[in-house]
């Protein structure tokens, strides 16, 4: 992460007085962000470690729609310790974690929408930008899958980490062989998947989506898989509870023809991958409780 001193020096540096009023945004594990004012114009840069998660940014700017507005990228460069990413500025009023029962209601349809209405345009330009592999290259979707429970780039040591921790890593290793189990049977339904839409990565304004960002943890894979990060991560959620999740899914898929051929078997599996995804990252992280907490929700799933 770039504090903000640090943040002050680079743009100083590069834009000189083109730039103004640097103020810091809220920041993840992978980049920190900032407010700018680059020719007269609102913009966000972040710093982050891997250009390939701003390539991504850069690449799906193209694909953006009155119902998936994604922000130009304007520039991306290196820095001393990374890289750097200027975008375009997009405002709302919340961000769609913040959102209530009602307000997501009405904000989560139309995003589901254009998602869909993505998998519909032509995704060739995604391919150069270190996306998961399309259908047709690499192993398959069950593979990809199973590559949790491997080593893990950015996740350097996860696993006796995890061990530490025998309870939780007896619930990983029955969570893997389930998904093992369902891997061979699942179909090779591939699609451009955000994987982030949570962690406010999303913003909203009077019900409508105004800005989808940070396409860094997006991958190819099955569709289905950003509607089981809401079905996750609702219980951590408090102000969601009231909200008939299951439900505002099946209209959306009556809506676009229909359930998919199995359905539930390819959502258990989306389900048991982010939960088995978790429990790695936040062993790697050593924040126990969080860890706990989601070997407690895929033993639900078992």
């Amino acid at each position: 992460m770039i504090d903000k001193q640090t943040a002050e020096r680079f743009v100083q540096a590069r834009f000189g007085g083109r730039a103004r009023s640097l103020a810091p945004l809220a920041s993840g594990d992978w980049s920190s962000a900032y407010a700018l004012v680059l020719d007269g114009r609102d913009t966000v840069i972040r710093f982050g470690a891997y250009r390939a998660d701003f390539e991504k940014d850069r690449v799906m700017g193209a694909y953006a729609t009155a119902e998936l507005p994604i922000p130009r990228v304007l520039e991306l460069g290196e820095t001393e310790s990374g890289y750097y990413a200027v975008s375009e500025r997009v405002r709302g009023t919340k961000h769609l974690d913040e959102l209530d029962g009602p307000e997501l209601a009405r904000a989560l349809p139309p995003l589901l929408d254009g998602l869909f209405e993505l998998q519909r345009a032509d995704l060739a330009g995604t391919r150069a930008a270190g996306l998961w592999r399309p259908e047709g290259e690499g192993p398959s979707w069950g593979e990809e899958l199973l590559a949790v429970t491997g080593p893990r780039e950015r996740l350097p040591g996860w696993r006796g980490k995890l061990d530490a921790s025998p309870e939780e890593a007896a619930v990983f290793d029955a969570g893997a062989a389930k998904l093992r189990e369902l891997a061979p049977r699942l179909p090779e339904c591939r699609g451009l998947v955000h994987n982030d839409l949570l962690h406010r990565n999303v913003l909203v304004d009077g019900g409508r989506v105004t800005g989808v960002f940070d396409w860094g943890n997006a991958f190819w894979g099955d569709p289905l898989y950003d509607q089981a990060l809401f079905l996750y991560w609702q219980p951590w959620f408090p102000h969601w509870r009231g909200l008939d999740l299951p439900a505002l899914l099946d209209r959306h898929r009556e809506k676009h023809g229909g359930p998919p051929p199995r359905t539930e078997e390819r959502l258990l599996a989306c389900l048991l991958h982010i939960g088995l995804d978790h429990i790695a990252y936040c062993a790697f992280r050593g924040r126990a409780e969080d860890m706990r907490r989601n070997a407690e929700q895929v033993s639900g799933y078992l």
